[in-house]
């Protein structure tokens, strides 16, 4: 018994690790461009667009404020079309990318935002095109704040494909649901929940120390 319980472990632990790590992998490559999106259009932007910033800040609050075991189930039809199936690791990626992406935008929005506009007018002052703006002021500038953001996100994620898994998604709340709640284990139940707070534990760790590395460095 000792020696399945870890053999579950180790699975749920590397299923959970791969479809939190492909879908954080898809919601920061979406959500920082969108996050440089909404800062620059805004309205003391270096390009301000009105209709882009609301257009596109009314689809991340609509996708925001879908609850994820909702979300999930009303992408089941896109989910099939695009991973060929409803059921496993693959397919929590699609709404787990889905609902994280606007998460991490939001809050590589706020980290962008409190970039010292004095540096992006010195820039503009200096003859530095927006492209150039973007990639040597803004991002450098607020690259400690978008690391402590993704760190969020990475957890929130976590919490997230507990849900997933718990409704046929694989990972440990698929082993916590099926092991543990339907056939009323709590040496699983407790298992599980312990390998989650290692986890989060482990990624805010390790995120929290890079975000300071980087103050330091940009100090």
């Amino acid at each position: 018994m000792h020696d399945q319980l870890i053999d579950l472990l180790i699975t749920g632990t590397i299923d959970t690790l791969l479809m939190v790590g492909v879908s954080a992998f898809f919601a920061l490559l979406i959500g920082l461009p969108m996050a440089v999106i909404l800062v620059n259009t805004s309205e003391h932007g270096i390009y301000p667009s009105k209709s882009i910033n609301q257009s596109l800040g009314w689809m991340i609050n609509m996708t925001r404020s879908v609850p994820f075991l909702i979300l999930m189930v009303a992408l089941i039809p896109l989910t099939r079309l695009i991973v060929g199936t409803s059921y496993g690791v693959w397919a929590a990626v699609v709404p787990l990318t889905i609902a994280a992406t606007p998460f991490f935008a939001r809050i590589a929005e706020v980290s962008l935002r409190e970039v010292d506009q004095g540096l992006i007018e010195a820039a503009q002052a200096m003859g530095c095109n927006h492209k150039q703006i973007v990639w040597h002021v803004l991002l450098p500038e607020a690259l400690p704040g978008i690391v402590a953001g993704f760190t969020v996100t990475l957890v929130t994620m976590i919490n997230s494909s507990a849900i997933a898994g718990a409704i046929g998604a694989g990972g440990l709340g698929d082993i916590a649901y099926r092991y543990g709640y339907q056939r009323f284990d709590m040496q699983i139940m407790l298992a599980v929940i312990v390998v989650l707070i290692i986890l989060v534990m482990l990624v805010q760790l390790a995120g929290d120390t890079l975000a300071n590395q980087l103050d330091k460095r940009k100090i």
